[in-house]
């Protein structure tokens, strides 16, 4: 990423272009080059023979039908044809390819550090079980899709009321899952990912509503078993008398929820309690040049204090999986992470999908050819630390340091991953732009490009794009990102949560019964 140092917002000959690595045979525009303009990377002139948006790739050299198209290093696919120098590089002439790795998997088992004294701090809520919330919300959560309306009309019957200074808002937690679905692996990850929620350090407490003969029951969450039971309240609406018996009696529990949650409030206590998701969306070629390697400049300083960082996506891994085994702390978890890879494999091949299906047509518009070279660019958010941990959808994550999800790359049903697995932050990046939120975790928007945080400006919360315009660099960004999740720790709203984002959407892997 040395090559961005200098670059300064005027377009010339020297920086019209961005190579990532000395041994690319592309580079990337990071302004609008129209055919015919002259080029200059590493002392080489040519000239442009295409127009070339920004973000896209430009061929360095000569590149021959067959070869491959080397970017950040890395093989992202096989030229299609003949390619001269000063062409547009995209979908037009470059292919996909699935490519063999001989994995350099660890040796040794490096031992996970403890925090350092004296690292940093935020206000945030103590839990009975030692997590920390940055928020403290009443939690409403449906069973299946027969409760989803009136978890509804219980939240919005307390949006104009005034609630208790230390009370975040009470939240609903709609889907239209937990019924007509197999009793297996689908309510089983189902049933992960509610208790999760219900049990996420940023609740205070939770009702848990049911219509009472769906497949997903309510009593799998209640009982001594059940986390933090005291202030967990199970209801159905066939013993409830309905939709609005259900309403009356739901906001009596939470009157008294509310009261019993009285005494808590924000205290100072170490940042290595944050537990923050990293996840990309709507993104382009400038993800993995800007804001992207910014965040993982970020998620090495939450390494290093002890606090987590949780890459997910694992469609947005595929091609760049060897090298995150490279830094896997133990050939186990390296093992773990492959297995989740394959598993995705063959969950695709059962609907005759393919990895390189991810790429979206935003994805594509802003330079992103394929899934290769979109998963290189996403990995960067993990920055260079050990992998410590990786776990499978909505699963706790206990491990400090830098861990993986298992989600699909599906933004909404990602971030439901992340939150239920107890990430009490998320920062997402994003090139086209995004507007998603989760209803009780802040969601830190990160703009990839200049262009997108000006016009989206109510949605981004930082702009990555001033590294490609030469304003700033990826190190200084990095800490931007780093002090505004501790800001947003203790309490300062992101622009997702103050516009009201709430997505909510669990994983369905299997068939409708």
């Amino acid at each position: 990423m040395s090559d961005l140092v200098g670059i300064r917002v005027a377009p010339s000959a020297d920086n019209s272009v961005i190579r990532l690595h000395s041994t690319d045979n592309i580079a990337i525009a990071r302004v609008p080059i129209a055919a015919g303009t002259s080029l200059r990377v590493d002392g080489v002139e040519f000239a442009a023979k295409d127009d070339i948006p920004p973000g896209h790739k430009i061929a360095l050299k000569p590149i021959l039908a067959g070869e491959q198209v080397i970017r950040y290093g890395q093989r992202i696919g096989p030229a299609r044809r003949n390619i001269e120098t000063g062409r547009h590089i995209h979908t037009h002439n470059l292919g996909y390819q699935e490519l063999e790795f001989a994995y350099e998997f660890p040796e040794t088992d490096t031992p996970i550090p403890g925090p350092p004294p004296n690292g940093p701090t935020f206000l945030g809520y103590v839990r009975e079980d030692g997590r920390v919330g940055t928020r403290n919300y009443i939690a409403v959560v449906a069973a299946s899709n027969c409760a989803a309306h009136t978890t509804e009309l219980i939240a919005e019957s307390f949006r104009n009321e005034e609630l208790p200074a230390n009370i975040d808002g009470v939240v609903a937690f709609p889907h239209g899952e937990g019924c007509a679905m197999a009793i297996g692996p689908d309510t089983i990850q189902l049933q992960r990912t509610l208790a999760g929620v219900l049990a996420h350090p940023n609740v205070a407490a939770a009702i848990i509503l049911g219509l009472g003969c769906e497949t997903n029951q309510i009593s799998h969450y209640l009982g001594d078993a059940a986390p933090r039971s005291s202030r967990l309240i199970g209801m159905t609406l066939q013993e409830s008398g309905g939709t609005t018996g259900a309403l009356e009696s739901a906001r009596r529990h939470i009157r008294q929820l509310m009261e019993e949650c009285a005494d808590e409030k924000r205290t100072e206590v170490s940042a290595s309690k944050l537990v923050v998701g990293l996840n990309c969306g709507g993104s382009d070629s400038f993800s993995g040049i800007t804001a992207n390697p910014a965040l993982g400049v970020a998620s090495d300083k939450l390494a290093a204090i002890g606090a987590a960082a949780v890459l997910a996506e694992t469609t947005e891994i595929f091609g760049a999986e060897h090298l995150l085994v490279r830094r896997a702390r133990n050939r186990d978890v390296a093992e773990k992470l492959l297995g989740f890879v394959t598993g995705y494999k063959t969950y695709l091949n059962r609907f005759g999908g393919s990895f390189d299906d991810n790429p979206s047509p935003g994805n594509k518009e802003g330079g992103l050819t394929n899934i290769l070279e979109k998963s290189l660019g996403a990995v960067a958010k993990a920055g260079t630390s050990p992998l410590n941990d990786a776990v499978d959808y909505a699963a706790p994550v206990v491990a400090p340091g830098f861990n993986f999800m298992n989600t699909p790359g599906y933004d909404p049903v990602s971030l439901t991953g992340l939150a239920a697995g107890g990430c009490n932050l998320i920062a997402f990046t994003t090139g086209r732009g995004s507007a998603i939120g989760f209803p009780t975790v802040p969601v830190l928007k990160i703009s990839t490009n200049t262009a997108t945080g000006r016009r989206m400006k109510d949605n981004m919360d930082i702009n990555a794009g001033v590294i490609a315009d030469g304003d700033s660099s990826i190190e200084r960004v990095g800490q931007d990102i780093f002090d505004t999740l501790l800001r947003v720790a203790s309490g300062e709203k992101t622009k997702a949560e103050i516009l009201g984002h709430r997505e909510f959407v669990p994983w369905r892997i299997g068939p409708v019964m």
